[in-house]
């Protein structure tokens, strides 16, 4: 056990300590003023309390035993995502998640990421570094992935969909792809978006109307927010200019912390999950910023060298599974925010308030941590 612990990256759990209390520190910026979300700060760090024991936990428990019996907790994320449907609640528009009681809640498309990510890997793993086969290979990957992606459209959560179309795509290329394949793909990628674009275009009045009637117009406006801006109304561009011209004030050292002007005004909706960013950029301006995603590139880079060393083929494709998850989220959420993404509802990595999300990211990192740990005693199977 000691020797578990002693191989565990001790500069990424640093850098967790300091998320940790970024986050409650930012947290409580954004929700002092409401009643509604007091002691979030102080939730946050019991979130954290736990998740680091559930991080110790999972380093101590052989990774393997996840990739010999990935279908099993395949077949579990599927059923929850299913389930929701039928026992779920209803958030912001989407049928999403389960109340545990107690204020807690549970999203299972937070989960089914942890086990898409290991069910491809385990796919692939199976041609332990040969080129991947387009039958056997690519499509299983592709079948496996389409399943939860089409389940997470219809509740609908569009962020969480396409984090799992990157996690996918993120661990392909690393898993020897041709690249014919890659071309192909690439080709699909813009072809279906220069229809997709083309078709809204086309049909955008009987797109709106029947969004509308099936209480989704909210997806219009984003959509239609981003490919025509000039179109869109002020309310539609609300969080998104505010967003801006809050990040902006910031300047380079920020207005101060709780002193906010566009945040304590309620200028921005969701500051204590979505929008955390621009808490950030309001009150420590750039510096801050900069502070931020100068942890992020290390921790994720930190991690890409974990995976370099593995032996184990598959316990390298969970990790990289895992740091595709954690770009693209930081990419998008910050990207919304500053006006080069379509707003979605993906929240930041360990900082945005949020017990599913953070526990789920904590889980991953003890994965990680348990690939290092055993290493030395690699097989193929545990």
């Amino acid at each position: 056990m000691l020797n578990r612990i002693k191989k565990i990256d001790w500069l990424m759990m640093l850098i967790l300590v300091a998320f940790g209390v970024i986050s409650a520190l930012v947290v409580r910026s954004a929700t002092f003023n409401d009643p509604k979300f007091a002691n979030s700060d102080v939730k946050t760090l019991m979130f954290y309390g736990v998740g680091f024991v559930i991080l110790l936990l999972i380093t101590l428990f052989d990774y393997r035993l996840l990739l010999k019996t990935w279908y099993v907790w395949y077949a579990l994320g599927i059923l929850s995502l299913i389930l929701v449907f039928f026992f779920g609640s209803n958030r912001n528009g989407a049928q999403g998640w389960f109340d545990l009681g107690g204020g807690l809640t549970f999203q299972p498309a937070e989960l089914m990421k942890l086990f898409l990510i290991i069910a491809v890997a385990a796919i692939m793993g199976r041609r332990q570094g040969e080129p991947l086969r387009f039958r056997t290979d690519v499509m299983a990957v592709a079948a496996a992935s389409i399943v939860p992606f089409a389940l997470v459209m219809i509740q609908p959560d569009l962020g969480n969909a396409i984090i799992y179309i990157f996690i996918v795509l993120g661990m392909l290329w690393i898993g020897n792809v041709r690249y014919t394949y890659v071309l192909i793909g690439l080709a699909s990628v813009v072809a279906g978006l220069v229809l997709f674009v083309t078709l809204f275009n086309a049909f955008n009045t009987e797109i709106k109307e029947f969004l509308s009637d099936h209480n989704k117009s909210h997806w219009y406006q984003r959509i239609n927010t981003y490919i025509h801006p000039e179109q869109a109304t002020a309310d539609e561009r609300r969080q998104s200019e505010y967003a801006k011209i809050a990040i902006g004030s910031g300047g380079l050292t920020g207005d101060g912390y709780m002193q906010g002007e566009s945040k304590n005004r309620k200028f921005i909706p969701y500051t204590y999950s979505d929008s955390i960013f621009v808490v950030i950029g309001e009150e420590f301006g750039f510096q801050g910023s900069a502070i931020l995603l100068l942890l992020y590139f290390i921790f994720i880079y930190r991690m890409i060298l974990i995976a370099y060393q593995c032996y184990d083929l598959r316990g390298s494709f969970v990790i990289i599974g895992i740091a595709s998850m954690m770009v693209f989220q930081i990419f998008q959420n910050i990207g919304m925010m500053i006006g080069i993404m379509p707003i979605t509802g993906i929240t930041l990595p360990f900082i945005s308030y949020g017990g599913t999300s953070l526990l789920l990211n904590m889980i991953c990192i003890g994965l990680v941590f348990s690939i290092k740990a055993h290493q030395e005693k690699y097989t193929m199977d545990p």
